[in-house]
């Protein structure tokens, strides 16, 4: 009979956020772990450990409510992080940002690289810069690689908003905030964004605001 591999002090970590049960705290700017680089997921947890954190970012993006989670959100330094996108948005909104839905899935060591030259600029926020959102200019199409959490390959093409959620949360397992790609005469407060920048593109924002669009 095989030896049990030895508990690991990330496994453990893991465990402890797990116990309490229900949505995980979710890390703020300024936290070390949202800046260090995630390390690359490499079996370091059991299979079923690794089900139930999935299972966690799953709740706590859900509880948020967010469209994306990555580990390192949650104080968690691997190259994990889950997306899902029920899209309740107008038409308008939708066929402005290319906004459709999008099911559950996860993304382990996920990278991505732009198709063609295009990008499209909106309004972001993120989980863990709350209560503000800023105009990011992103690539309009990627391509996305990695694997999931079953450990089957990833290769897939996004564009509009969906290639926008995976950009967000793959820069999160690279150091990166939302905040340092955005245009930051952009940054309002998200009560201003819901009265003043509401439309379906950030045209007006733009002009009132004088920041320059792709």
């Amino acid at each position: 009979m095989a030896t049990p591999s030895p508990r690991t002090p990330l496994a453990d970590r893991i465990e402890e956020l797990l116990a309490p049960g229900g949505p995980l705290p979710v890390v703020a700017a300024g936290a070390p772990v949202l800046r260090s680089g995630a390390e690359r997921y490499d079996g370091q947890l059991d299979p079923a450990l690794l089900a139930r954190f999935v299972e966690a970012l799953r709740v706590t993006m859900h509880a948020a409510p967010g469209v994306g989670l990555a580990a390192p959100q949650v104080g968690v330094a691997l190259r994990i992080a889950v997306i899902e996108d029920p899209a309740p948005v107008p038409e308008e909104v939708r066929v402005a940002r290319g906004r459709v839905p999008q099911p559950f899935r996860v993304l382990v060591n996920p990278s991505y690289e732009s198709v063609g030259s295009a990008r499209a600029a909106f309004f972001e926020g993120c989980l863990s810069v709350p209560g503000y959102q800023a105009v990011v200019a992103r690539h309009a199409e990627v391509r996305l690689t990695g694997e999931d959490e079953h450990g089957r390959a990833l290769d897939e093409v996004f564009s509009g908003w969906p290639a926008r959620i995976v950009q967000h949360e793959t820069d999160h397992l690279d150091g990166t905030l939302y905040l340092d790609r955005a245009e930051l005469r952009s940054l309002s407060a998200n009560q201003t964004v819901l009265e003043r920048w509401a439309q379906p593109t950030p045209v007006a924002a733009a002009k009132e605001l004088n920041f320059p669009l792709p």
